[in-house]
């Protein structure tokens, strides 16, 4: 039998496997238990109501992604690079980044947080997390008022990844953005 804290990590996975696979108006509670394959009352002893649910999920999601983004750039910004080297490493992490439900999901739940003001605090809670780590690694490079731009350069990758969702774009404008962002130019030739 699973944990109480393994029961809800799954009912937080199939949360947002039903998000990213149908929308934020999919996920019943029966749906959800089905997918996390647990008792329907798992859901309701885990989650008093829906919007816990949908906070705690987006609110999984993003430190899982802050926390392979941060091992990602500990690895490979083990010393100074230039910012071609690390326009190539955003561009490798955003490619490497599947479009696969659960990460189509987090997009959803920002625009239910739109719509939702009980999951606005989430969201800037999460947009924060990006922006910290964002302004480290900008730091790191040495890209002076990293702090200053960090949250535009989240925004940048922010939209230039749903653009990608969308479009099925290569990753190739949002290195060329954040070099362009960061005072350098693109590269010419690819």
């Amino acid at each position: 039998m699973p944990t109480p804290s393994r029961t809800r990590e799954r009912i937080i996975a199939a949360t947002l496997r039903i998000i990213g696979l149908n929308g934020v108006a999919a996920v019943t509670n029966r749906r959800i238990a089905k997918e996390a394959d647990v008792a329907l009352g798992s859901v309701t002893y885990h989650f008093a109501t829906q919007h816990d649910l949908l906070r705690e999920s987006l609110r999984s999601f993003v430190t899982q992604e802050t926390r392979r983004f941060t091992d990602l750039a500990n690895h490979h910004c083990t010393g100074p690079i230039t910012p071609q080297e690390a326009g190539a490493f955003v561009g490798q992490a955003a490619a490497d980044t599947a479009f696969d439900s659960e990460h189509i999901a987090p997009f959803e739940l920002y625009i239910q947080a739109g719509r939702d003001p009980q999951l606005r605090a989430a969201a800037a809670e999460c947009f924060a997390a990006y922006d910290q780590l964002a302004a480290s690694i900008l730091g790191t490079l040495g890209v002076p008022d990293s702090e200053r731009i960090a949250s535009s350069v989240v925004a940048l990758a922010f939209g230039l990844q749903l653009r990608r969702l969308a479009t099925g774009a290569a990753t190739d404008d949002l290195v060329d953005a954040l070099l362009l962002l960061m005072g350098s130019p693109p590269p010419e030739v690819r």
